[in-house]
């Protein structure tokens, strides 16, 4: 995972075979290029993060609430269960070629839409108050990226506090607009 540390430009194809305990030329037998194996990390943590979001609103009931705290529930377990791949995700998209790019972004917007769809049923339903409903997924979604870059077990919080109190400050912000 030597591109979550030093990014995807600052690390050579060489020096991921070397992390990886293999020759350079063993990597391009099972990969076409450096960008290929970013694309397959991108692509495997944007799907698994938008596997769990669904998963998790579809273990929620119909409240918009409980749909919302687990959304965000999910969002910030998995930036803080695979930090390195998160950071991945979301620092490096740009480094992608434009048909690598379409792709990522497709799972990254139905992730997205997931949170919409929520903060819009709970607006309608006088649950949440918020000007629009894509901005306040920008915010939680934000919120909970960042755990990736500063979350450590050693730091006295446990994971799941963090996921709880992110959760309160998600319902906070919907809730007052």
């Amino acid at each position: 995972m030597r591109f979550g540390r030093s990014g995807y430009h600052g690390v050579s194809v060489r020096q991921v075979a070397t992390a990886a305990g293999v020759q350079a030329s063993s990597l391009y037998s099972h990969l076409e290029s450096k960008e290929h194996l970013l694309f397959e990390l991108m692509l495997l943590g944007h799907e698994e993060h938008y596997q769990m979001l669904r998963e998790a609103l579809l273990e929620s009931g119909n409240d918009p609430e409980d749909q919302l705290v687990r959304l965000v529930g999910a969002h910030v377990l998995m930036h803080l269960t695979y930090p390195l791949l998160a950071r991945i995700c979301n620092r490096e998209l740009e480094a992608l070629g434009p048909e690598n790019r379409t792709a990522v972004r497709a799972v990254r917007t139905q992730s997205e839409q997931l949170f919409v769809d929520v903060i819009e049923r709970g607006s309608r339903l006088g649950v949440f108050s918020v000007p629009d409903a894509w901005l306040a997924t920008a915010a939680i979604g934000g919120m909970g990226i960042r755990v990736a870059e500063w979350w450590s077990p050693d730091l006295g919080y446990a994971a799941g506090d963090v996921v709880s109190t992110y959760c309160q400050f998600a319902l906070r912000m919907l809730r007052e607009g």
